[in-house]
């Protein structure tokens, strides 16, 4: 006989899962004791959405099983916010809860459970699949059954009651541990709907290639670059798949709300878009206005996902690289033989364009134009490096700061809310702990979340902090500005947070202007240890999207 806490931490270990990550309760505390004491180590934060965020951010960057482990009542409910979001990133994501304990069959209790909360049914309301362990001999089936559903992709909840967690389990009654299942096998598009593709393809002069993550996470990038080079096309990416073409002479950056003025100018040209693993969301589509009305394919491993935003005239089911090879293999060489967006004239121009160039800087004497903070980062920061961002009217920074790769490269605003970023750059540093990670947030994020400066510097997780401090918050002045309203309830003290991040051990330093920030260049090469800026912003410089959100909400009434 076993307790059966220990029997999971077993088939925890067995599943190859070397950290969790976590807010202990009194209902998890033995658990997550056992996890740590069983070599996996656990990594404790200062609040339960942070936890959760910090499993998320390590399978993204890691590609794997992302566990956290949360108490039950007050902690569930904390935790919603990015068990919600966790939800939504489609990243491999286990989060263990504790439960109230199993009735055993006693008529009067000793009293009121202030913790009492229907966890199942908030959560499946949130839309996480949850399993219970109601018992030691369904204990290790509830896991393995949990496992699977997050290995599919996306959050999977397992609650554990207390008394369940203490009990002795006898191993030989209580059924198989989790048995790893091997990922599904890429699909492979019909040749019918190819055929209907090439059909559109070898009717355009100026065709263009979208990718999203879809098509990253695929190993679609060679087989699209050939794609591209093969039928004169220029190449751009949704914002997630940020960078996939880095160092192609035809790569336009992003499409939609964070292009640059090139990209804007050669997409209007285009006279068919072939999208690839990309969901044409409302920023990718700059609300409807960032690709001219052209025919567009639209390929993508999930038929719910084609037309779902934005109207496709081809669908093509089926994974991003087998598609991009099919279409080659169905494209022979000389196949679109005018090829206007390969003159030397198209090359030209986007060898010579400089984003850094492409607006004029609001800097004052006190404060610096994100634009001009996002140009100067790029060049001081390591370039292995990963970015995740935070949410907020600074996200206009993101067309400036490049990424070796989409797997480099995390928003976090899959919820539309601030605050994630932080515990989801935790997870990302300790995925890849030799890599210099890089956090991008707002000062409304941070101080939701600035107690986790002390769970970087005890943790010994490699950071780097660039606060975007407007004093404000960012988004909601220009929504109240665009509407000629009082802003005043959306500004904030000029607080200086650099002394702040000290006392908790980071090298520190206010950044007001690029000579300051010039300052700690050497710090940025090379970070040793955790690092903060706290670089104040010019507020009155709004990010592009803000205008086109503005826009859009005047057009629905």
């Amino acid at each position: 006989m076993t307790p059966t806490y220990q029997v999971l931490v077993d088939d925890i270990r067995a599943l190859g899962v070397e950290q969790v990550f976590g807010l202990m309760s009194d209902d998890t505390a033995v658990f997550a004791t056992a996890l740590d004491s069983a070599g996996i180590r656990f990594y404790g934060a200062r609040h339960e959405n942070n936890a959760i965020a910090m499993a998320e951010g390590y399978a993204y960057r890691s590609g794997g099983l992302g566990v956290a482990v949360i108490g039950r009542g007050p902690a569930t409910a904390n935790g919603l916010h990015a068990a919600t979001y966790a939800s939504r990133t489609g990243s491999r994501v286990l989060i263990i809860y504790g439960e109230a304990a199993v009735p055993t069959g006693a008529v009067n209790g000793i009293g009121p459970d202030y913790k009492g909360f229907n966890a199942t049914g908030v959560l499946g309301a949130a839309g996480i699949r949850t399993f219970v362990a109601t018992s030691p001999n369904t204990a290790r089936g509830a896991l393995a059954d949990a496992v699977a559903a997050a290995q599919q992709g996306g959050v999977a909840a397992l609650l554990l009651p207390v008394n369940v967690q203490l009990a002795e389990m006898d191993t030989a009654k209580a059924g198989p541990a989790s048995v790893a299942k091997r990922p599904a096998q890429p699909a492979a598009p019909r040749p019918e709907a190819i055929e209907a593709a090439v059909a559109v393809v070898r009717q355009a002069r100026k065709p263009l290639i979208i990718a999203g993550l879809g098509a990253h996470r695929a190993g679609a990038k060679a087989a699209l670059e050939q794609l591209a080079d093969r039928i004169g096309a220029l190449l751009v990416t949704s914002a997630r798949g940020k960078d996939l073409f880095r160092g192609h002479p035809c790569n336009l950056g992003i499409v939609g709300s964070f292009s640059h003025s090139a990209a804007r100018r050669m997409i209007a040209e285009a006279d068919c878009v072939l999208a690839f693993g990309a969901g044409l969301n409302l920023l990718t589509m700059s609300f409807g206005h960032s690709l001219p009305k052209v025919p567009l394919v639209q390929v993508d491993t999930d038929r719910g996902h084609i037309g779902r935003w934005h109207p496709a005239d081809v669908a093509v089911v089926g994974d991003a690289r087998l598609a991009a090879e099919a279409l080659l293999e169905a494209l022979p060489a000389g196949s679109n033989v005018e090829r206007p967006f390969r003159s030397d004239e198209t090359l030209r121009f986007l060898a010579e364009f400089d984003i850094g160039r492409d607006f004029q800087p609001a800097d004052t004497p006190r404060t610096i134009d994100p634009r001009s903070l996002g140009v100067a980062l790029e060049k001081l920061l390591p370039p292995n490096r990963n970015l995740v961002y935070d949410a907020g009217n600074f996200l206009g920074i993101v067309p400036y700061l490049s990424v070796p790769g989409p797997g480099h490269f995390k928003m976090t605003s899959d919820f539309a809310s601030i605050g994630l970023g932080f515990g989801t750059a935790l997870g990302v540093a300790k995925a890849k702990p030799n890599e210099t990670t890089v956090l991008v947030i707002g000062d409304g994020g941070f101080l939701m979340t600035m107690g986790e400066l002390e769970t970087v510097v005890r943790e010994d997780l490699p950071l780097v902090v660039v606060l975007m401090n407007d004093c404000a918050y960012g988004a909601e002045l220009h929504f109240l500005k665009m509407r000629d309203l009082p802003v005043a309830k959306s500004v904030f003290p000029d607080v200086d947070y650099a002394p702040v991040a000290e006392a908790f051990g980071f090298h520190a330093a206010t950044i007001r202007t690029l000579d300051d920030l010039n300052k700690v260049a050497q710090l940025l090469a090379k970070p040793d240890g955790p690092v903060f800026l706290d670089c104040k912003l010019n507020a009155a410089v709004a990010a592009p999207f803000m205008s086109e959100f503005h826009e859009f909400e005047t057009r629905q009434h």
